[in-house]
């Protein structure tokens, strides 16, 4: 019998890419992806812990889908990723009728455990040890990883792949659950990865965007020999047919001058740094536990303006932390004034049980005072992307094509113009008038007008010359 799988993704790029990783593993076992969960006799949930209202979607969703598993017995539900590894036994008692609890380092396990609840063995529960259940290397090898299984068809776009370098972290920010969800930090063995890179490359890939915790502090080390993320980077600049190399998320202490030179230096390395200040305030910053002050993370950032001056910067920030006051927030609006980042994701903070914050600060930042300091800032950062962008207004920057826009009418599959859609080498996004048979070219695009998340151009054309005969 072929079953029928169905996923649900939430949830940062590390889970899009695990979701790929899932998917691969169950077709090489037989199973065929059908795109509702009604049509589906396996129901996939891929879950992120990072946020409250992350969770909460997943339990609303598995209450939708309780109907469904009452006319179907049969039809098994998993849940997966970050919220299973934190919730584990909770996911039961909140939702009886789910089947399966896989962590993110079991997720090679899903079709051995598909087939023990088919066989009658009752449901099933896969997850790593914690981080104090055990010496930090056994509980590393619990956080395991399949990363060369691949699915194309699961990407966003066929010529454009995560890879994964590092897993884990070790930076126990007090808001972040992710240390205790993924475990301790560890980088993959780069041999492994650049094998990964050359059979992406293979399959039509001709961007990548690596992915780590804290991706700048990516270190393996083997035979007395230590592999950095620079040294990787050289090393991935050597594969054919990949055309532009992208690497997020990175910590502001460990972006050294060796990698921004060879940023620099490397052609293939997209100038696009995402570095994380999540406040502009010291005395928050410290009831984070980032482990810098804004002095070190300025230093940092004039460290990139000298080696990458046309450098495109984007950062997140987490407003209404423990403890956060007005001046503290102004401070964040100062930072943004004075880095004038691409763009910048900001969060609502909220209590992530098992971490320190949650045991040891109040959350004494009312929800509504929250909610306009997310306006505020994002007000001044919208502002600040708009006049950035509009320094490229009649510039030609070169856009590798996605596809159609989300705004494309695509209603009429034969249609020969429709808007298009791609991003720079900065990472900024662009959109023009094109069709579909651009997809994953390399065009020139002259910038016409922009937005705060856009630049909208059109193509650039090659000026012909009739010459008589």
């Amino acid at each position: 019998m072929t079953h029928r799988v169905y996923i649900h993704t939430v949830g940062c790029q590390m889970n899009v890419l695990d979701s790929e990783m899932v998917i691969a593993d169950l077709k090489r076992h037989g199973y065929t992806v059908v795109d509702t969960p009604q049509e589906a006799d396996c129901v996939l949930y891929n879950t992120c812990s990072v946020r409250e209202h992350a969770e909460e979607k997943i339990y609303s969703a598995l209450g939708k889908i309780r109907e469904s598993k009452k006319a179907n017995p049969d039809k098994l539900i998993g849940v997966m990723g970050c919220m299973a590894q934190k919730d584990q036994e909770i996911i039961f008692k909140r939702a009886p009728y789910v089947d399966m609890v896989v962590g993110p380092g079991q997720l090679h396990a899903i079709p051995e455990l598909l087939t023990k609840i088919r066989d009658g063995e009752g449901r099933q529960m896969a997850v790593s040890l914690g981080r104090k259940d055990d010496k930090q290397a056994v509980v590393a090898r619990s956080h395991e990883t399949f990363d060369p299984l691949r699915d194309p068809s699961m990407r966003p776009t066929p010529f454009q792949a995560y890879l994964r370098i590092q897993i884990g972290c070790d930076k126990f920010c007090t808001y972040c659950v992710v240390p205790n969800t993924r475990g301790p930090e560890q980088g993959r063995v780069p041999q492994q990865i650049v094998s990964e890179a050359r059979l992406l490359a293979e399959q039509g890939c001709r961007e990548i965007t690596l992915l780590g915790q804290t991706v700048n502090s990516y270190k393996y080390n083997a035979d007395g020999e230590t592999t950095d993320m620079t040294s990787l980077l050289e090393m991935l600049h050597e594969v054919d047919g990949i055309e532009r190399i992208k690497f997020v998320t990175n910590y502001p202490k460990d972006m050294t001058e060796r990698l921004l030179i060879a940023v620099r230096d490397l052609p293939k390395v997209s100038p696009y740094l995402h570095v994380p200040a999540q406040s502009g305030s010291d005395v928050v910053l410290k009831r984070m536990k980032r482990g810098y002050t804004i002095a070190e993370y300025m230093e940092m950032f004039e460290r990139i303006e000298h080696i990458l001056p046309d450098a495109a910067v984007s950062s997140d920030f987490i407003v209404g932390f423990c403890g956060e006051t007005e001046e503290d927030f102004q401070q964040s609006i100062d930072l943004i004034e004075r880095c004038r980042f691409k763009n910048s994701f900001i969060f609502q903070y909220s209590v992530r049980p098992g971490t320190k914050a949650s045991e040891r600060l109040q959350d004494d930042v009312p929800r509504e005072v929250k909610a306009d300091r997310n306006h505020r800032l994002l007000d001044v950062q919208n502002r600040i992307a708009k006049e950035e962008n509009a320094k490229l207004v009649g510039q030609d920057v070169q856009v590798l094509v996605e596809g159609p826009s989300k705004k494309a009418d695509q209603s009429d599959p034969d249609a020969m113009v429709l808007q298009m859609t791609g991003r720079t080498h900065c990472d900024r996004i662009v959109v023009f008038d094109g069709n579909r048979r651009q997809a994953g070219q390399m065009l020139d695009v002259h910038v016409d007008d922009v937005s705060s998340h856009t630049l909208i151009g059109r193509v650039k054309t090659v000026d012909v010359v009739s010459i008589g005969l």
